[in-house]
C-alpha cells in the first residue's frame, strides 16, 4: 500500500467507508502553479495576502515553546491530544499513549518525539493534534502556521507537520505542509487534498528539494500562509510553492505533529529507536 493509500484508508475508516481504491488513485498526479504575481490593490481587493512573510505585521495566536508538554491520549481539556481525533492511526507504527518518556520528551524548550519497537517487535511511535474528539482546543481560519524541527533519516521514518480542516462532515480538507522519507534525504513534500465522503479525492502538491544546500537534521522551519486566495509553503521563510485555496479549505484548521512510519520501512527496519525534535509550534493570525 503506498503511502497516499495509507493516509486515504485512514481517513475513509474514520468517515465510515469501505471499498476500492482505484478510482482515487489516478487523481493524485502531483502539478505545481505558476502564477503571474498580482498588484498589491488586487492582492487586497482579493483577500490575497501576498507572497512575503512578515511576522511583525501578524498577531501570535498559539505558541507551544514545549517547555513542558500538556497532552493526554484522547483529552479533554489537554493542550494536545496523542492520536488524530477521528481515531485514524496509519502506517507502521501506532501512536501510543503518552507516558513518562514515551513517545513524547522535553529538554530545555525542545520536545522529542520518538519511534522505537517493543520486545514483541511492535512499534510504537507519537502524534499531537491541537483539538480533542469533539473539536475542542486550537483551530483557526486562515493565517501563519509554523515549526522548527528536526528530522530523522533512515528507511521508513515518515516525521511530518500537516493540518485539518475541523469540520469533516462533508469533507476532510487536509494540507501537509511537511511529509519527509527518510530514505529520500534531498527533498520534502506538501500536499494539499480534499478527502471527499463519497471517495473523491483532490490533491495537489510539490516536492520540494531544498535539501541539497540544507541538512535535515539540523533546525529549520516549516510554514503554510493561507488565505481565502492562496494556500503558500515557506521552508525557513521562504516561499517554495503556493496553490489555490480550495472552499473546503476556508474553514479552522488545527494541527497535527507527528513521527509516523510507512508500512514498507517497518520491513526495512528503521533505525531503532528514531527521533524527531521540534522546537516549537506557532501560529498567526493575517493582520
Amino acid at each position: 500500500m503506498s503511502y497516499f493509500e495509507q493516509r486515504y484508508a485512514s481517513f475513509r475508516c474514520g468517515f465510515g467507508l469501505r471499498g476500492g481504491s482505484g478510482g482515487w488513485v489516478a487523481g493524485l498526479a502531483l502539478a505545481a502553479f505558476l502564477l503571474v504575481p498580482a498588484t498589491h490593490a488586487e492582492e487586497a481587493a482579493s483577500g490575497d495576502s501576498g507572497d512575503g512573510i512578515d511576522l511583525t505585521a501578524m498577531t501570535l495566536s498559539f505558541s507551544e515553546e514545549f517547555d513542558d508538554l500538556d497532552v493526554s491520549e484522547w483529552g479533554p481539556g489537554t493542550r494536545w491530544i496523542a492520536h488524530t481525533p477521528w481515531s485514524g492511526d496509519f502506517g507502521g507504527a501506532r501512536f501510543a499513549a503518552p507516558k513518562e518518556g514515551f513517545p513524547f520528551t522535553t529538554d530545555e524548550g525542545v520536545l522529542r518525539i520518538e519511534a522505537s519497537s517493543d520486545a514483541e517487535g511492535d512499534w510504537r511511535s507519537g502524534m499531537l493534534a491541537s483539538v480533542d474528539t469533539k473539536g475542542n482546543g486550537f483551530a483557526q481560519q486562515y493565517g501563519y502556521f509554523e515549526i522548527r524541527a528536526r528530522l530523522p533519516l533512515g528507511s521508513g521514518v515518515w516525521p511530518a507537520f500537516w493540518l485539518i480542516g475541523r469540520d469533516r462532515s462533508k469533507a476532510t480538507a487536509e494540507i501537509d505542509v511537511l511529509e519527509f522519507y527518510g530514505d529520500k534525504p534531498e527533498a520534502y513534500s506538501s500536499v494539499v487534498h480534499v478527502w471527499h465522503k463519497g471517495g473523491e479525492h483532490y490533491s495537489k502538491g510539490k516536492r520540494i528539494e531544498v535539501f541539497k544546500d540544507a541538512d535535515p537534521t539540523e533546525f529549520h522551519t516549516y510554514g503554510v500562509k493561507i488565505d481565502p486566495v492562496f494556500i503558500r509553503m515557506y521552508f525557513d521563510g521562504r516561499l517554495v510553492w503556493k496553490t489555490e485555496t480550495q472552499p473546503e479549505h476556508r474553514q479552522p484548521m488545527y494541527m497535527l505533529i507527528n513521527l509516523a512510519l510507512v508500512e514498507e520501512g517497518v520491513r526495512a527496519l528503521p533505525p531503532d529507536p528514531s527521533y524527531m525534535y521540534v522546537d516549537y509550534a506557532r501560529a498567526y493570525t493575517l493582520d
